[in-house]
């Protein structure tokens, strides 16, 4: 934190309003871009430790699969894989959770939560779904899970699959809607369309799924207020139990970027920052006006009192995950890791009995607290005796320029035991976050 922390906020609050390339989403720490192919061995440490008692285990499957690239998509995708492929790669990604089952860190665990994400996870065929989950339950039972989210593209869905969906024991599905108009899907690379959007909630609701979760974007390419007022509207009348409202970032591995360069424009042709910004909390103030209570800078919940995230919660809280599947990320006693990149080489490391680990971070005792800590800020709230149990540190006496400032803006206010951001802060907290990092980490790439 440099000497003068007010001139510091000053830059980071008054970074341009225009949305230009690069990543936006703080979703880790320390910035992926720190991670090195040289650190893999610490994995191989980490591995051969057993947990602490108490220590609860996830195990995240990336199924790369989808039937278009969205045009705003970063993620590790494939449209072009046949049968016999997605057959494989399934095996592939089997085959690495029998090896890490067999390590002191993994043996005899059973996991918390489970998380399959993408890409799209729908995508595969009910026998395909089936055959994987049954595997995956025979190496790592699931009979102590709490949760086990899903998600899909409502296009992929029949009523036959979500049957089977929840029949396999999922209990988060998660429909990623985004946009409940024909034209802005179409203009943003979205395979589905707003009629398939009802129906497979329909299905989904009559299938009985304990939590259904609807993901919206703020700020896609064309998307007006009219709208966005719209998509507000359209969601109240399905009352899902719970809504994830991203703000629209333009990474540099996606179809917008490309067109930028090849245009060669510095600003993406989607909607500014404060507009974003506005529509969130446009979207926050109704979902709260109709019994809604906002439990994070990007969600919502029915009732919070039953609907959880416990993939989210866990992960924030220092949790082991067990990511598997090309480009996945792991986590595993302060040691962060991300598979090999790309289809080949990731199923090529694993036929030859390697784990296919491509860059790896030990993470020092302050760089966890700190990743604990901007992480829980997400949530809008973060207690000061849970530092001190957990760390041994007085979070306000350790990071008091940071919190003395954001008090001195209105940003942030005490609340007893609590560390409570206000909304505007919550809704600009990506950007707020970059004060609280290590000064060898404030102005590097963050992927």
């Amino acid at each position: 934190m440099p000497a003068n922390s007010t001139e510091l906020f000053d830059r980071l609050l008054s970074d341009g309003d225009e949305t230009t390339a690069g990543n936006y989403f703080v979703a880790n720490y320390p910035p992926f871009s720190f991670w090195k192919k040289e650190n893999t061995e610490e994995v191989a440490r980490v591995l051969q430790t057993p947990p602490p008692a108490g220590t609860p285990l996830g195990v995240y499957f990336h199924i790369p699969f989808c039937r278009k690239r969205c045009h705003f998509c970063y993620f590790r995708v494939y449209t072009d894989k046949n049968a016999e492929e997605i057959k494989g790669y399934i095996e592939s990604g089997m085959r690495e959770l029998e090896a890490y089952a067999r390590t002191p860190r993994i043996a005899g665990r059973k996991p918390k939560f489970v998380y399959f994400g993408g890409g799209t996870p729908s995508y595969l065929s009910v026998s395909q779904l089936t055959a994987l989950t049954d595997r995956m339950k025979s190496i790592l039972p699931w009979d102590e899970v709490e949760e086990v989210a899903f998600e899909a593209e409502p296009g992929t869905l029949t009523e036959g699959k979500l049957s089977a969906l929840r029949e396999i024991g999922i209990t988060r599905l998660s429909l990623g809607v985004e946009n409940f108009d024909r034209h802005i899907l179409e203009i943003n690379g979205r395979a589905h369309r707003e009629d398939e959007i009802y129906r497979a909630y329909s299905f989904a609701r009559s299938v009985g799924f304990p939590q259904i979760n609807i993901d919206l974007i703020a700020g896609m390419v064309e998307e007006t207020d009219e709208n966005w007022q719209r998509n507000i509207a359209r969601t109240l009348e399905l009352q899902p139990d719970s809504v994830t409202i991203y703000q629209m970032e333009v990474p540099f591995n996606t179809g917008i970027y490309e067109q930028m360069k090849t245009e060669g424009k510095l600003v993406a042709p989607v909607a500014c920052w404060h507009t974003k910004r506005r529509w969130v909390n446009e979207a926050f103030s109704a979902l709260e006006k109709n019994g809604y209570t906002v439990t994070s800078a990007t969600t919502a919940v029915r009732d919070p009192a039953k609907t959880k995230f416990v993939y989210r919660d866990e992960l924030w809280q220092g949790a082991d995950l067990l990511g598997l599947g090309v480009a996945s990320f792991s986590h595993l006693g302060g040691v962060h890791f991300q598979n090999l990149p790309d289809f080949e080489s990731y199923t090529a490391a694993v036929a030859a009995g390697e784990l296919p680990i491509g860059r790896a971070l030990e993470t020092t005792s302050e760089e966890r607290l700190i990743r604990e800590l901007i992480l829980q800020l997400k949530l809008g709230r973060v207690s000061r005796s849970y530092f001190v149990q957990k760390f041994g540190v007085n979070v306000s006496e350790r990071f008091d320029a940071q919190f003395t400032e954001l008090k001195r803006r209105g940003l942030l206010v005490e609340q007893g035991d609590w560390l409570v951001l206000d909304r505007s802060a919550l809704l600009k907290v990506d950007v707020i976050l970059h004060a609280f990092f290590l000064p060898q980490h404030q102005n590097a790439r963050y992927s």
